[in-house]
């Protein structure tokens, strides 16, 4: 449960590009389960931003697979609320007035760098980071008529300008997080095609719909630092965080279409209960002792950030067998 004094607020953010499998509604659950038991308010929001990957049919089926696993929403794109739109692809205004503030107060500038340029400088020693190449800082310095001059020949993307500083702060799962802020160079916030980044998007909805508590995967965990600059920049303050395991296949890799069956509409296919479903979740988590049916609401009286596991979710063929047929 958040700190925070304001009204607990937390979301479950899906992007339509693909079904939900078992891991997407591992973190829809717990989101869910974290912000009930605190009385608080539920929001689902569509991160549909990358048009050309996300699909309207995509966005139907999730929300109905949601609510086939006992989940609802107290704002959303088909119930509406206070702080809408609720997807994403209708809200390019806000996020362009936030880049219009960045610009004004100098966080911001051109890149003209290809990714065969940022994948060249990526081969020089720690030149990777966790989010992909590190960007060298090439266009940092252009004058603007330099600037000017390139822009006739290419549009550009928009960076934010990092400067090297400890951020810190506390995860509710993964614990006491340290990054050097600078680590991963000046980040994309506009792409080249005019797309808006993940971190912009999420930080001017999070903050706009007064979002307080984020539970989402660890993929995300080294999105933080990111984000928390620009909050400091766009003068906001920035909600709780908590990282829950990602599920990984036997293979050691993030659980994938390769490892068979385990999107939700799968589940469905084969008549799996959604009760069947929560409760190996729950047990998963380790918030109940055995993989037994329970509905979500069911759940809630059992939700307790400090009994979530940190490391990764191993699911192998028994633990799927405990899930299809031996609960």
């Amino acid at each position: 449960m958040s700190q925070n004094p304001r009204p607990v607020r937390g979301r479950f953010a899906p992007t339509p590009s693909g079904e939900l499998h078992i891991g997407n509604a591992w973190t829809a659950l717990l989101s869910w389960l974290q912000i009930r038991s605190a009385n608080g308010t539920f929001v689902l929001r569509m991160e549909d931003i990358d048009t050309q990957r996300s699909r309207p049919h995509l966005a139907r089926q999730i929300l109905d697979d949601l609510y086939w696993l006992g989940l609802d929403w107290d704002e959303g794109p088909d119930v509406g609320g206070p702080f809408g739109p609720y997807t994403q692809s209708e809200r390019m205004e806000y996020y362009d007035e936030a880049l219009r503030q960045l610009d004004k107060q100098g966080y911001l500038f051109r890149c003209f760098c290809s990714r065969a340029d940022l994948l060249a400088a990526a081969r020089a020693p720690h030149g990777l980071s966790s989010e992909g190449p590190a960007y060298p800082g090439t266009c940092r310095n252009l004058t603007s008529e330099e600037a000017a001059r390139k822009s006739l020949e290419k549009e550009p993307s928009l960076r934010f300008k990092v400067r090297h500083e400890q951020l810190v702060f506390h995860d509710g799962v993964a614990g006491t997080q340290t990054f050097d802020a600078a680590a991963g160079g000046d980040f994309i916030v506009r792409r080249a095609d005019r797309m808006i980044s993940y971190q912009l998007a999420v930080v001017v909805d999070d903050h706009m719909m007064r979002i307080t508590d984020v539970l989402r995967g660890a993929d995300l965990l080294d999105s933080v630092p990111r984000q928390l600059l620009l909050y400091n920049a766009l003068g906001m303050t920035p909600p709780s965080f908590a990282h829950v395991p990602l599920f990984m296949g036997s293979d050691g890799k993030r659980l994938a279409k390769r490892h068979g069956g385990t999107s939700l509409a799968a589940l469905r296919e084969r008549k799996t209960a959604p009760e069947q479903l929560v409760g190996w979740l729950m047990w998963l988590a380790g918030l109940t002792p055995k993989p037994e049916p329970l509905t979500a609401r069911e759940c809630i009286p059992f939700f307790c950030m400090d009994k979530l596991p940190s490391a990764p979710i191993i699911i192998t063929d028994e633990t799927l067998a405990c899930l299809h047929g031996a609960l």
